[in-house]
């Protein structure tokens, strides 16, 4: 069955996710539409929203659009796909509507009844960084922002999640303490195997939960034959120290205290218990 000429220009935009200029589509169409024919299937498919324009470093181009979202696009006006394109360009970075402004050149009380229609139509979602949180960010709803600006597997709900990390930081103790030396894939697998995560942890992910345990002098990072693994510390860092034992190490008023003074070691009960007097 012959296609159509809407059909022959789909194919071409296809071969070509970049975008297709009317270069790309003259020469690969030459032989099978003619001019007045390609302009009116381009024309077309721009309105029915199977195909959009863009501007690329070479010109303008022309992308294909699948059919499920081109429903989501029917009905728009120019300042709404304007709109949907700049927020498509910003890409897992995201965007605010300051920014918007200038680059669409809009108004705020109509950039903001577009995004909400955008948002209706399920083109588009909002995030608020970690880093600001009073910022709300635009993203095209089929995107998940960077995980620079969520926190990634660390955070739930915009705040750090600091029982998760202690848990696996447990874990990942446990494995290595267990084995006596480990690699990042045996505790990685560990970690996956006891589904303590609730977000699929990479293995980047789960080597920043060791870095921890080495800053802390838990965890030894040594160079063996198989390369990179890790073992308890040879040293473990106290978890006190011998003045923290002496009354005097954790007073809350010792900078007050003074021979003769009202805080005075003469009178410390605390420090004749110590001392068993």
């Amino acid at each position: 069955m012959a296609q159509t000429p809407e059909q022959l220009v789909l194919g071409v935009a296809r071969k070509n996710p970049e975008g297709a200029s009317d270069a790309i589509l003259e020469r690969e169409l030459a032989d099978l539409l003619t001019v007045e024919q390609r302009a009116n299937a381009i024309n077309s498919l721009l309105q029915t929203g199977r195909l959009q324009l863009f501007s690329s470093g070479t010109g303008l181009v022309y992308k294909e659009v699948d059919l499920n979202v081109a429903i989501k696009f029917r009905g728009l006006g120019t300042e709404e796909l304007l709109v949907y394109q700049v927020v498509e360009q910003s890409r897992n970075s995201g965007i605010w509507t300051k920014e918007m402004k200038s680059k669409t050149g809009l108004a705020q009380p109509q950039l903001t009844k577009i995004l909400k229609n955008l948002e209706t139509r399920q083109l588009v979602k909002t995030f608020r960084p970690v880093e600001n949180k009073t910022r709300k960010m635009y993203i095209l709803y089929s995107l998940e922002p960077a995980e620079h600006l969520t926190g990634g597997a660390w955070y739930t709900d915009m705040e750090k999640d600091t029982e998760f990390i202690e848990v696996l930081q447990e874990a990942c103790f446990r494995v290595i303490n267990h084995r006596g030396l480990a690699s990042l894939a045996d505790i990685a697998d560990f970690i996956r195997s006891k589904n303590l995560s609730r977000v699929d942890l990479s293995n980047s992910n789960i080597k920043s939960i060791v870095d921890t345990l080495i800053y802390d002098g838990r965890v030894d990072e040594v160079e063996g034959s198989s390369g990179v693994q890790y073992r308890s510390a040879l040293l473990q860092l106290p978890d006190s120290s011998a003045l923290t034992s002496v009354p005097c190490g954790v007073c809350p008023v010792f900078n007050e205290c003074r021979p003769g003074g009202i805080v005075s070691p003469e009178s410390c009960i605390y420090y004749d218990k110590w001392l068993d007097f």
